[in-house]
């Protein structure tokens, strides 16, 4: 890879790290870590544009770099407008760099700096070559150690320690040991006098001004001394005690020996207390629980995606042709084979499991463009909403994590737009004037659930059937469940809006939204709570490339069952109803489901067998059944595309090979259960119908 190919990748890498750092500091505006990361951004991306000849990206970034250098010195603020502008330069920096240059973007690179000089100064700036303060940065990998003693007057003066170590503590992982200053005396002891000594381990990426500013009311009274600790330094016990000044190397070298636990020989010789050798071991301890968090961080390599999505075709073969040996296996019964066949699929089962984390990535990494839409998106409709997100280290296949982008857009906007009221409507109803949208992911059943809620206004059953019935997707005689009214929004051309915006009006979006999620394999339901808020759920596999899937036969011809939608098999005797009924109701331990045929809906005309095997899916958190022939077993399914010609047949996902060489069809749950209609066939049940 070139150099300016892998400027180009870490350029986009350092991007969206200052848009994310903005985001933040428009909250937090002193948040000296999130500062610090924008900086470096700034500086990097200005440091490597003039290394690959982009000398305007250069030119312009520096008079940014400048900016925050004031902010970190404290010279100026940041407040909402100088985020909006360092937003707009952000943007700016990215079109320069990705977009071909013009006289055009040039003028605006201008108009933007007289901007940024209107805050900050020039004469403030720093030279090109300025570098951060080294006290403004983490010392690299290690720890700091912090040893307090307080003022021997801090009780009588009514001071308390625990607020300056809470402080110390919030700042990252710490371990916290207490000593004596003076070994106390019973005779002489005296309460009112501090005789405590603090040693406070602390695992965190602040600067040492951060640690000393927590000292700001006691620091010309107390003893403190702080330390810079690497990881690498020895997490020996007597190396600990020896660091810390408790003992000399010769004695710790004598009494080593023979060979017994050492703490234990140097508490019991008199050489160390027994309270400084616990004091050492806690700090034993919590190096070498840092080191565990340090160690495991290997150094990454990156790799082109397409080499990636060849990898997952090459092991998709692989689970493959594991099938077809295990048939031969099956079919020839030769022991020699079987136990190889058994290893192969170990090895191939591992070798997938792997494959499948180097494209799994966390979902958080694209929670930045989600913030920036709600932020400006709700300047733009002149309401106050925020953003929260969770679980953004839930991880998704790359591709689903691409082709999520647009549908999370779609309903984020929706919920902007059509969800949160404005403030004074809220206000009216008792409400924040600001409203929230919650972002969570989660794992769930083996697959990932993404939940987009807010806290507005619902949506209004009554108006959207009105709406539906004046554009004739319903008539106003079909008798409607509440759910089933607020899933009308994802109807084609479907809109409650009253007039066309730049946001909504168009009928488009969460049609879309349904359509992009089922095409993943997904499901997306709705619930909504009238002027409580609503709450839209994706449900997706984690992969697209391989599924587990339910092998069923009907006739002579083979079937593949999605197991995420499976909830349970049941038996049933072949009765004479069952030859000619497409749709029929069974009594599942006194819930009516609604179970299609498959051998009717297929048109298989081979004789039916004497038992018919049910299988009860769920899609669109409605329970229905499918009829088949057998249950061959539970397979590993490799996803094929159907060709052009049959890529929108009613019914069906994809294709996949079997191990004989024939070929499966992969059933589209969500899409049978929508063609059939099945709400239609409680109006025919039968009188008496087949208990499950």
């Amino acid at each position: 890879m070139d150099l300016l190919n892998v400027f180009l990748e870490e350029a986009r890498e350092h991007l969206n790290a200052l848009e994310e750092s903005l985001l933040v500091l428009e909250q937090s505006p002193s948040d000296a870590s999130e500062i610090n990361t924008a900086f470096r951004a700034m500086h990097t991306i200005k440091g490597s544009a003039g290394m690959v000849g982009l000398d305007h990206v250069s030119y312009f970034t520096h008079h940014v770099e400048t900016l925050f250098d004031q902010v970190r010195k404290g010279i100026i603020r940041l407040d909402h407008a100088s985020i909006s502008l360092l937003l707009d330069a952000k943007d700016h920096v990215e079109s320069l760099i990705f977009k071909e240059s013009s006289n055009e973007m040039m003028a605006i690179s201008e108009q933007l700096i007289h901007r940024l000089q209107d805050i900050a100064p020039t004469e403030h700036a720093v030279t090109p070559e300025a570098e951060i303060p080294p006290s403004q940065l983490d010392e690299g990998e290690g720890y700091w150690r912090i040893t307090i003693a307080p003022d021997e007057n801090a009780f009588v003066d009514g001071f308390d320690c625990m607020p300056v170590l809470r402080e110390l503590q919030s700042l990252g992982d710490s371990a916290l040991t207490v000593g004596w200053r003076e070994q106390p005396q019973q005779e002489s002891f005296d309460p009112l006098k501090c005789n405590l000594v603090f040693l406070l381990l602390l695992s965190a990426d602040v600067s040492k001004d951060s640690i000393h500013d927590a000292f700001m009311f006691v620091q010309d009274d107390w003893q403190i001394d702080i330390d810079r600790l690497s990881f690498n330094e020895s997490d020996k016990l007597g190396d600990i005690l020896q660091d810390i000044g408790a003992i000399d190397k010769a004695k710790i070298e004598a009494i080593q020996n023979s060979k017994p636990k050492l703490g234990e020989l140097l508490s019991e010789s008199g050489l160390v207390s027994e309270k400084t050798v616990d004091q050492a071991l806690q700090q034993q301890a919590f190096i070498r629980k840092e080191k565990e968090k340090t160690t495991p961080s290997q150094p990454t390599i990156k790799v082109p995606s397409n080499k990636l999505d060849r990898l997952m075709d090459l092991v998709s073969e692989l689970v493959i042709v594991h099938s077809a040996i295990s048939q031969v296996s099956l079919v020839n019964d030769i022991e020699a084979l079987d136990t190889a066949s058994e290893e192969l699929g170990r090895l191939t089962a591992e070798l997938r499991d792997t494959t499948f984390s180097v494209r799994m990535l966390p979902i958080g990494s694209t929670f930045g463009r989600f913030r920036r839409l709600v932020r400006d998106l709700s300047r733009e409709l002149g309401k106050q909403v925020q953003l929260e997100t969770y679980g953004a280290d839930t991880e998704l296949d790359k591709v689903v994590l691409e082709r999520l982008g647009d549908p999370l857009v779609h309903i984020l906007r929706n919920s902007l737009d059509h969800g949160i009221e404005m403030a004074d409507v809220r206000q009216a109803a008792g409400k924040s004037s600001q409203g929230t949208i919650k972002l969570e992911a989660t794992y769930e059943s083996g697959s990932v659930k993404i939940t987009v809620s807010d806290d507005g206004g619902g949506l209004h059953a009554d108006k959207i059937l009105a709406k539906a019935i004046e554009r004739g997707v319903v008539s106003a005689e079909d008798n409607l469940s509440v759910h089933e009214i607020q899933n009308l929004i994802f109807e084609p051309g479907f809109s409650t809006a009253a007039k066309v915006s730049d946001v909504s009006g168009r009928g488009v979006g969460m049609d879309v939204v349904k359509t992009s999620i089922e095409a993943l394999q997904g499901q997306v339901t709705i619930d909504s709570v009238q002027g409580k808020g609503t709450a839209i759920a994706i449900t997706l596999p984690m992969t697209l490339a391989i599924i587990e899937g339910l092998l069923v036969r009907i006739g002579i011809e083979y079937y593949v069952i999605p197991l995420n939608t499976v909830q349970e098999c049941i038996e049933e005797q072949t009765t004479e109803s069952m030859l000619h009924q497409s749709t029929r109701v069974i009594n599942c331990r006194g819930d009516y489901i609604t179970c299609i045929n498959l051998r009717q809906l297929f048109h298989v005309k081979q004789d039916m067998p004497k038992l018919q095997q049910t299988i009860i899916c769920r899609a669109q958190e409605q329970q229905f059944g499918l009829s088949v022939d057998e249950i061959v077993g539970q397979r590993q399914t490799v996803i094929k595309n159907l060709s052009p010609l049959y890529r929108h047949t009613t019914g069906l996902l994809g294709a996949t090979i079997l191990g004989d060489g024939n070929v499966a069809l992969i059933l589209d749950i969500n899409d049978l259960y929508d063609s059939c209609q099945l709400s239609d066939s409680y109006e025919n049940m039968p009188a008496e119908t087949p208990p499950c």
